[in-house]
C-alpha cells in the first residue's frame, strides 16, 4: 500500500494587524509570526519537499526551512490566498462595524455572499484542489510540507472529508498551526488540526 504524508502549516502573524488579505495583500511576517511557526515545527525535518504559496508571509518561511535542513522548496501560485475582492486590506473590526450586514450575510452563506469582486468560493477551492491532486500523483508515496494560508487550508480539509464549501468558514485553522492528511490508495484521512510537530 502507497502512503503519502501531507503537512500543511498556515503562515504566522503577518505585520498590519488583523484584516482580510486575501491574495492582493502581500504583508510579511511579524517577529512573533516567524516564532509561531519555527515553534510549531521545532526540530521535525522529514519531508522531501516543500511547496508554497507566492505570497511574502509563507514563502518567506518555506524558503529558510528548506535552507535550514538541505529540502527543496517549490512555489505553487495556485496555493495563494483565495481573493477577498473590496475587503482586502481592511481590518475585520472595520469590516463588523462598517458593514454587518454584508459580513453577517457572508458568514451565513460564504459561497453566495462574496464580497464585492471577491474570488467565487467554487473557483477557489477548485484551483487549490487541482494543484493538490497534481501534488498528491508527482509526491506520491513520500512526505511533504505545505506553507499555505488558512482558505487554502480549510480548502483541503474540505476535500479530504467531502465536507461543503458552505461550510468553509467554520474550520478555525490558527497561525503556525500544523494539519496532516495521511492519504493511501484507499482513502484521504485528516489525521491533526492546529498541532505542532513532534522534535
Amino acid at each position: 500500500m502507497t502512503e503519502t504524508i501531507i503537512d500543511l502549516i498556515r503562515h504566522g502573524e503577518p505585520t498590519g494587524g488583523r484584516r482580510y488579505r486575501g491574495h492582493g495583500v502581500d504583508d510579511p511576517l511579524t517577529e512573533k509570526g516567524w516564532s509561531q511557526m519555527w515553534t510549531a515545527v521545532g526540530k521535525y525535518n522529514s519531508w522531501q519537499h516543500i511547496i508554497t504559496s507566492p505570497l511574502r508571509r509563507c514563502r518567506d518561511f518555506a524558503q529558510a526551512l528548506g535552507e535550514r535542513h538541505g529540502i527543496p522548496v517549490t512555489v505553487e501560485s495556485r496555493f495563494k490566498e483565495v481573493g477577498f475582492g473590496e475587503w482586502e486590506g481592511l481590518s475585520h473590526d472595520a469590516i463588523k462595524i462598517d458593514r454587518i450586514d454584508a459580513y453577517k450575510a457572508f458568514l451565513r452563506d460564504p459561497v453566495n455572499c462574496r464580497p464585492q469582486d471577491a474570488e467565487p468560493l467554487h473557483d477557489f477551492m477548485q484551483r487549490v484542489s487541482s494543484a493538490y491532486d497534481e501534488i498528491l500523483n508527482r509526491h506520491l508515496g513520500q512526505h511533504y510540507l505545505i506553507v499555505a494560508h488558512a482558505g487554502v487550508i480549510r480548502a483541503m480539509i474540505a476535500k479530504t472529508v467531502h465536507a461543503s464549501p458552505s461550510g468553509l468558514y467554520r474550520i478555525k485553522v490558527s497561525n503556525g498551526g500544523i494539519t496532516r492528511i495521511r492519504h493511501s490508495d484507499e482513502e484521504s484521512v485528516l489525521e491533526l488540526l492546529n498541532g505542532k510537530l513532534a522534535d
